[in-house]
């Protein structure tokens, strides 16, 4: 029997998040301590490991626990706990919360004011509430290209921007934990030489890796050389090289081209045009990174 900050360790959830599966999903069946302490036992935490393997393929909070406890139910052969039922789990619907609005807003606000905790708090509650590709599309997209916005028009600091890009950053780490695993294709995702900016592309690996994908994530600012090598070290069956700026790319096209030849290549980013990606005989992948990496499918 387990106290939630242990259980919170082993399993790698935040304590936030577990107390709330408990509270909306009956997730959590804790017993009481002399002490009138919660405890979780091993049943728990085999819930919390089949609701985050559901997560993982792109099922929201409250659809996973349905899951979790169907199975639960299955395997009793009786109606078992229920989740609790809320209007969109009644409907069968994975729709974004209507609070998900004033989330982005809690979530800026923290960011702005260098409220890492509070922050932490509104990330946590997204993830119990959103699936992952949800919330990386609906909240963490929009908020970075307003930041962006905002740092170009001056009415956000370097600090700010620097700030909330390493607290997104920490979190969507953690999001890409054993995203090398499996046995599924591997992609090796790299942003040219001089772009710095990879948030987008690590929320690409992230959703692609939901669908299957191994990554090897090489990062910002990657000498095409090295790339080429990696990929002659590695044989993926897929490279992405992303940027959010077209003069990345410019004065690669020969690098690429050669590149191209020795494993499928994808551009992407709005750094890359559709002209681009024809003369170096590479894929182009367009729209949203969540949606680009939901798009692309497995090879042949």
């Amino acid at each position: 029997m387990l106290r939630i900050g242990e259980l919170s360790r082993r399993l790698g959830v935040s304590d936030h998040v577990l107390r709330a599966w408990e509270s909306r999903y009956g997730l959590l069946q804790p017993g009481r301590s002399a002490g009138g302490f919660r405890l979780y036992s091993e049943a728990d935490a085999l819930r919390v490991r089949r609701m985050q393997a559901h997560l993982a393929r792109g099922l929201s909070a409250a659809e996973a626990a349905r899951e979790v406890l169907g199975e639960d139910s299955g395997a009793r052969g009786d109606s078992g706990v229920r989740v609790r039922a809320y209007p969109d789990q009644a409907a069968g619907r994975d729709r974004i919360p209507s609070n998900a609005h004033e989330l982005s807003r809690a979530l800026r606000r923290a960011l702005d004011t260098f409220d890492e905790p509070g922050a932490q708090a509104v990330l946590d509650r997204l993830v119990s509430d959103l699936s992952v590709p949800a919330m990386l599309r609906e909240v963490v997209l929009p908020y970075l290209a307003e930041l962006g916005d905002r740092w170009v028009q001056g009415t956000a600091s370097i600090a700010q921007e620097h700030f909330a890009s390493n607290v997104i950053r920490g979190r969507l780490a953690g999001l890409a934990r054993g995203w090398g695993n499996g046995h599924g294709p591997r992609a090796l995702l790299a942003c040219p030489p001089g772009e710095m900016h990879d948030l987008a592309l690590m929320v690409f690996g992230i959703v692609l890796n939901r669908t299957g994908w191994r990554i090897d994530y090489l990062g910002a600012n990657t000498p095409v050389e090295e790339l080429t090598r990696t990929v002659e070290a590695s044989q993926p069956d897929l490279v992405v090289l992303a940027a959010a700026r077209t003069p990345a790319f410019e004065g690669l096209a020969a690098q690429l081209t050669e590149l191209a030849r020795r494993a499928p290549l994808a551009l992407a980013g709005a750094g890359a045009t559709p002209q681009l990606a024809a003369a170096v005989q590479a894929r182009l992948l367009g729209g949203d990174p969540v949606t680009a990496a939901e798009n692309v499918g497995w090879p042949r």
